[in-house]
């Protein structure tokens, strides 16, 4: 077993972050949105040290404030205090650099940024906030032309692995025995307590755990009962759980709605709460017809597998091995799906017939399509699913992809190349392919 712990090492820098560095240079306003705890703070330390280090920006042309603080929230009382704070802060037009951290809590946040942005002033702003349930209504919208808008989420297994031992990361492209062994090791761990950067600060599970219960305790008493307004967190806690059992499964609104004694509209609205506060994402069927997609059921994801571990009450971390867990298949494409949509690739959808037959996920690409299956098992010369066969020779694919747990190779069905890959894979294979 592998032993290494990156407490006392340097931070990662995230995928995301020559992006939006770059973004730094651009007179519109940089809005970093994302769940909490997943580093956005640390990114914007990164951030202003960049500025200071590599663009000589002097400390005096950089300000940072935290909402959650009171005291940080004086001059944004009112939109005159803060123009005044930024026309007492430059000196010959010397561009500032200010950095509001959880910024929706800011009164018409979205107005008051697109006020002070319409002026013109040498000011370069940089907002952050952990729920879009009020930043897309607060920010986003009033913003729309002003603004670009970054999304962080927890560690894909790139920067975990770069977190965990960044030695291993040659090991991803190298195809002998021993490299994937190693990082298929490392692999089956993260798939069961995630990626949140505090979890990822140990291998010791009672911590992880620990960790984990912090996130989803604030997750329930800031954004659920303080931002949502909801009363029942009972019932709440209970959907997130029926969630967390069938994910990757159709969800049927109606069905979950009885099991609660619920209406099925409240059962829409947590589900709208839980996926505009970055927990899980849908995905909808894919159809030729946009309008019959919207009247499927969808299928539902988690953005990371150790939270919804932890909403299993204990039996998500009760099989530490994850080739013996029962659960080990939805586990493996959870695992997929979130490594696509912290790649930026994030128009997916599934594929279902009416008896049955079924594709994980259909990644679009320019004028085609990928679809690719996902099989938490062994798998031997070339086996396919009789589903798979029959959406390829339905759809001709110039690519179609297996995910599986030991075999890399390339075989033809008809015209289509099907590639074998190993999960880790699956993102810069992706990649290199649309």
């Amino acid at each position: 077993m592998l032993k290494y712990n990156r407490m006392d090492k340097k931070l990662v820098q995230r995928t995301i972050f020559p992006e939006i560095l770059a973004h730094l240079g651009k007179s519109e306003i940089t809005v970093i949105v994302g769940p909490r705890q997943t580093g956005k703070t640390t990114l914007v330390n990164q951030l202003k040290e960049k500025l200071l280090s590599d663009q000589k920006i002097s400390t005096e042309q950089i300000f940072y404030f935290n909402l959650d603080v009171v005291s940080d929230r004086r001059i944004f009382i009112t939109q005159e205090d803060f123009i005044r704070f930024v026309n007492n802060h430059t000196f010959k037009d010397r561009l500032i650099y200010i950095f509001v951290d959880e910024a929706q809590r800011i009164h018409e946040a979205g107005l008051f940024f697109k006020g002070v942005y319409d002026l013109n002033l040498p000011v370069k702003l940089v907002l952050t906030g952990s729920s879009s349930l009020e930043i897309k209504s607060k920010i986003a919208e009033p913003l729309t032309g002003r603004k670009k808008l970054f999304t962080l989420l927890p560690f894909d297994f790139e920067e975990y692995l770069n977190f965990y031992n960044p030695n291993l990361i040659s090991f991803l492209s190298s195809e002998d025995s021993y490299s994937v062994s190693k990082i298929m090791e490392v692999l089956y761990r993260f798939m069961i307590h995630g990626g949140y950067p505090k979890v990822s600060l140990t291998t010791n599970g009672v911590e992880q755990e620990g960790y984990l219960e912090e996130i989803f305790t604030s997750y329930l008493e800031k954004d659920v009962v303080s931002l949502a307004k909801i009363k029942d967190q009972y019932a709440f806690s209970k959907f997130v759980k029926i969630i967390a059992q069938e994910m990757g499964n159709l969800f049927n609104a109606d069905k979950t709605s009885q099991e609660l004694g619920i209406k099925t509209e409240t059962v829409k609205r947590y589900l709208d709460i839980l996926e505009k506060t970055f927990v899980v994402k849908r995905i909808a069927p894919y159809f030729k017809s946009a309008r019959a997609e919207i009247r499927k059921m969808p299928k539902i994801y988690y953005v990371d597998s150790g939270l919804r571990n932890y909403t299993l009450e204990g039996r998500g971390f009760s099989e530490p091995n994850f080739l013996s867990r029962n659960d080990k298949g939805a586990l493996l494409e959870d695992f997929v799906f979130c490594e696509l949509i912290k790649k930026g690739i994030n128009d997916l959808n599934f594929w279902r017939t009416k008896d049955g037959a079924e594709v994980d996920f259909i990644v679009p690409v320019a004028g085609d399509i990928i679809p690719v299956e996902v099989k938490a098992v062994n798998l031997s010369d070339g086996e396919l699913t009789r589903s798979f066969v029959s959406f390829v020779g339905k759809y001709q694919p110039k690519i179609a992809v297996i995910v599986n747990l030991n075999t890399q190779m390339v075989r033809k069905l008809g015209p289509t190349e099907v590639h074998y890959i190993l999960p880790y894979q699956i993102a810069s294979f992706l990649s290199d392919n649309i």
